[in-house]
């Protein structure tokens, strides 16, 4: 119906300018599940669209799956009141959300996190450096600036002078940059004046072996932490909104850390310098340790293992517990179907 990237918005500024424009694609995407009458419509993410979008059709007598809880147990708690009626199931990636749900009054099962079955553990280290010319003892900087435009414009420059500011200090740095397709032109542009002209890479097998190449990553928080976890690849993480919405969520935001890892150990297990936080000289100094010391990066990877742990299903693959959530839905909706038709055809006789 329309590119997703469309509701790539993130921030309260983010989202307000094109507030019409999501409101119209809502009203064509109801219109189409109208059209179609699926016996289950799974809604991925996205949450202010598509538990709007799930709302919307429950009139339909549709089974309704959300995968990807709202984060209402770390910001905004109140909006669970709205929940109530609008999925059948919500499917966690994290272990403490079904019983925050469950404390709510709503369904929800934990299924695993994707990022289990990504890929990000079997990249190539030798491939990457054979590909690209990098010399087999040329320490790696893995440097992910996000996917959606304003975010990456917003870091880069900061990343930029990151670089300028470690060269000097890490004789023959590489610093590689994953693209998502939606940020490739605004990335490309954006390094030219790096002092260290970037590897970049474009494709998902290309940054699984830079991850197996790479000495230390820069991430921005999201997902990205998981994925450099699952591979072992010590890190620091960064972000940096515009001030409003920072001043915003300073008010709203109830937990201790940015970073997945972080919050599943309960403790800094990765260095966060976010906002304020977020300038060269702080960034490079928290980094130098972990390009220049195999100690440094060792403590860090020893930390992972429990987070990632944390984020298995109770058996099989993330994949194989989603699959198994939608058919218990399926199956739900059929009995609905025969008893629905049973109910008809005992007033038909009745008549």
């Amino acid at each position: 119906l329309f590119p997703m990237r469309e509701l790539a918005l993130m921030g309260f500024l983010e989202v307000l300018p094109k507030l019409r424009r999501l409101q119209r694609r809502l009203a064509e995407t109801e219109a189409d599940i109208a059209a179609r009458r699926p016996d289950l419509v799974i809604t991925i993410d996205s949450p202010g669209f598509a538990l709007r979008l799930l709302r919307a059709v429950a009139k339909l007598g549709i089974a309704r799956i959300h995968y990807v809880a709202p984060q209402v147990w770390a910001w905004r708690e109140s909006r669970v009141r709205h929940y109530p009626g609008v999925w059948d199931d919500l499917l966690c990636l994290l272990p403490f959300e079904p019983a925050f749900f469950a404390r709510h009054g709503l369904p929800a099962t934990f299924v695993g996190h994707p990022v289990l079955e990504s890929g990000a553990d079997r990249g190539d280290a030798a491939r990457f450096r054979t590909a690209h010319g990098v010399a087999d003892n040329a320490p790696v900087l893995t440097v992910l600036p996000g996917s959606r435009r304003t975010e990456v414009g917003r870091l880069l420059p900061v990343l930029g002078a990151t670089i300028a500011q470690l060269a000097p200090q890490v004789p023959g740095l590489v610093p590689v940059v994953p693209v998502a397709a939606t940020v490739s032109e605004i990335v490309r542009s954006g390094t030219v004046r790096w002092p260290v002209r970037p590897v970049i890479v474009t494709d998902d097998a290309g940054k699984h072996d830079a991850f197996a190449a790479s000495t230390a990553a820069l991430t921005k928080s999201g997902t990205s932490t998981l994925e450099l976890g699952l591979a072992g690849v010590p890190m620091i993480v960064t972000y940096r909104v515009n001030s409003l919405s920072a001043a915003i969520a300073r008010r709203l935001i109830k937990v201790r850390f940015a970073s997945l890892l972080n919050l599943l150990a309960g403790a800094e297990i990765v260095p966060e310098l976010l906002q304020a936080a977020c300038t060269p000289e702080r960034l490079a100094a928290a980094l130098l340790p972990l390009l220049t010391s195999p100690a440094a990066r060792d403590a860090q990877r020893a930390a992972f293992a429990p987070s990632l742990q944390a984020l298995r299903p109770p058996s099989g693959t993330p994949s194989d517990a989603a699959a198994e959530a939608a058919l218990v839905q399926l199956d739900k909706q059929s009995r609905r179907h025969t008893e629905s038709r049973g109910e008809l055809a005992t007033k038909s006789q009745l008549r």
